[in-house]
Formats: structure tokens, C-alpha cells, sequence
């Protein structure tokens, strides 16, 4: 599974070979698939979301990602009506380190802690996505971009969290 996740990140990362890329609604799938990689924020969060599900275990692992998801779709629809919420950028932020710190801790919750807690940051990072959307582009497809491109750096973290807990069981067991 890891070689899989390392060619989907590097399959997104590399350039574009489109003559016009990010144009109309391709354009829109293709500039919504590219943003998550683009902001280090984003990055660093949406792969911790799949470390710290490994880390919870269990339907967490489907769970935490997967409401990440949800929730990240339902902040990316209030920033297209436009209805930002406060705090965008530093809720982001907070993200990232909220998230790096549950994953050194070892801290453990319940499944749906877990995946409130991550949807609670995630609605930041899709209204963050929404107010990105390029002038001319499809909400819809460039929402179905990022929601891939997110579910591609889950998929990362789910990953690099197996291999983790497979070579070093410290990485699941609570901190302590």
C-alpha cells in the first residue's frame, strides 16, 4: 500500500502537461486536486489525519478520515455561498499542530471524539479551499479535486501509519 500511496502524492504533485491547465471544468478538478499540495498547512494536516487514525486503530481508521472528508466538503460549501467563518487561516494552522501533537502524544479517543474533532478542522480547510476557487471554474469540480487529492493524503498517513506501527509498536501503544 505505501508504494501506492508514494505514486498517487508524486502522480499529484508533478506538472501539468495540458497546454492550458486550469481552465474551465477540468480546470476547476485539476487546480481543486493541485491546492491541498500547494499550502504546507494543508498538507501536513490531511496527512496527520491518516497517522492519527492509524494511531486510534479500529473503524477510526475509516472514521476520522472519512467525516475529515464530510465536513471538509460542508466548509468548502459555505465558502462558495460565501459565508467564510472567522479564523480561517489560523484555524488551519492550529490544525496542523493540534494534530501533530495528539499524533507525538500517542493520545487516544473514542472513534467519534476523533472524527468530531477532525471534522471541526476540517470545515476550516474546506472553506480555506472554497476561497481559492479560480475566477471561471467549477465549484463542483474543483470541490471533487480536493476531496480527492485529500482522500490521496489520508491515504498517505493511513500508509506511513501502518508501516510505523508494523516496524515500531510504540508508534500505537499511549504514550507513557
Amino acid at each position: 500500500m505505501s508504494r501506492i500511496a508514494v505514486a498517487l502524492v508524486l502522480a499529484a504533485v508533478s506538472g501539468a502537461a495540458l497546454a492550458h491547465p486550469f481552465h474551465g471544468a477540468a480546470g476547476g478538478a485539476a487546480a481543486g486536486f493541485v491546492h491541498p499540495f500547494t499550502g504546507v498547512d494543508h498538507l501536513l494536516a490531511m496527512v496527520a489525519v491518516g497517522l492519527w487514525a492509524v494511531q486510534l486503530g479500529g473503524r477510526a481508521r475509516w472514521i476520522v478520515p472519512g467525516t475529515f472528508v464530510g465536513a471538509m466538503l460542508a466548509g468548502g460549501a459555505l465558502g462558495f455561498a460565501g459565508l467564510q467563518p472567522p479564523l480561517v487561516e489560523q484555524m488551519t494552522a492550529a490544525s496542523v499542530l493540534v494534530l501533530g501533537l495528539l499524533i507525538v502524544t500517542r493520545t487516544r479517543v473514542q472513534p467519534v471524539l476523533g472524527a468530531a474533532l477532525a471534522g471541526a478542522f476540517a470545515l476550516f480547510h474546506g472553506a480555506a479551499h472554497a476561497a481559492e476557487l479560480p475566477h471561471a471554474a467549477s465549484a463542483l469540480a474543483y470541490a471533487a479535486g480536493f476531496c480527492a487529492a485529500t482522500l490521496c493524503l489520508h491515504a498517505a498517513g493511513i500508509g506511513a501509519g501502518t508501516l510505523l506501527a508494523q516496524r515500531f509498536s510504540r508508534f500505537i501503544c499511549p504514550a507513557g
